[in-house]
């Protein structure tokens, strides 16, 4: 069975998609992926300004 060749932009998805769910815990998911609780938030962070930023230009586009 060959290794499996991860890149950083996927784990950092995975985290997000995973740390993003209802109930999630995101201390246990920043143990599992070995990333400090403030690293994990601030990626939930740039996550949910990026998303806000795509609904603002989509929006004063629609307008």
């Amino acid at each position: 069975m060959a290794w499996k060749d991860v890149s950083v932009m996927s784990q950092r998805a995975e985290f997000v998609v995973l740390a993003s769910a209802d109930g999630a815990n995101v201390s246990e998911l920043c143990r599992r992926f070995g990333v400090s609780r403030k690293t994990g938030y601030h990626a939930l962070a740039r996550k949910s300004r990026s998303r806000s930023a795509k609904a603002a230009s989509k929006a004063s586009w629609f307008f």
